[in-house]
């Protein structure tokens, strides 16, 4: 099994600093089948780690998404670049735990207070040119009075809150509506999670 110390850093330059850093590597790593790569050049877009939520009420079975316009969506010509959303922000406070992160982004993105937090997992959405990780969770909270709009005006947040029942997913996933993958993968754990308690409850009935 290949580790960190099986790639070998050649050369680095930063070659933008914006909103997120792209810098170019020039590496070389270990071949399964034995020997090292060519030297080689990758451009990386430096993000760092993101937290997604989740926001879940287990007493009414519903759940709360946000929806915003989507760059990346409108430059590859998504007909429809607002995007429904799990609440997600950027873990780049320093000393800010994930959790702490869940709880802010939950308040500024949808004004909901979380009960409970339950932590997925984490995952690179797209390694291939980015370091970007993403923190899972699932917020057990009281969804029965959400309000419709929310943001950060000086972060260019312009963002619409919606409930749905959580009967709803399979249809709007179907439409095409869910298309990005913390909320699916999120979606899919709840699902996966609920239908355990369900079959350990029958279990236990009979």
């Amino acid at each position: 099994m290949f580790s960190s110390q099986d790639v070998t850093s050649l050369a680095h330059e930063s070659l933008y600093q914006g909103f997120f850093r792209l810098v170019r590597y020039r590496l070389q790593h270990a071949l399964f089948q034995g020997g090292t790569s060519a030297p080689m050049v990758r451009e990386l877009l430096v993000k760092g780690t993101a937290v997604a939520v989740l926001p879940w009420d287990p007493v009414s079975d519903r759940i709360a998404l946000v929806e915003q316009f989507r760059v990346g969506a409108w430059a590859a010509g998504d007909a429809n670049p607002w995007l429904l959303e799990v609440v997600a922000g950027m873990a780049d406070k320093p000393g800010e735990s994930l959790e702490s992160v869940a709880h802010r982004e939950l308040a500024e993105e949808a004004g909901i207070t979380a009960d409970k937090l339950t932590y997925l997992y984490h995952y690179y959405p797209s390694p291939g040119g980015s370091d970007e990780q993403i923190a899972l969770f699932v917020a057990e909270a009281d969804l029965s009075a959400l309000t419709d709009f929310h943001g950060v005006e000086d972060e260019h947040e312009d963002i619409r809150l919606h409930g749905f029942d959580r009967s709803q997913v399979p249809a709007l996933e179907a439409a095409g509506r869910i298309n990005n993958a913390a909320t699916l993968l999120s979606l899919m754990w709840l699902e996966r999670e609920l239908s355990g308690r369900h079959r350990a409850l029958k279990q236990d009935e009979s």
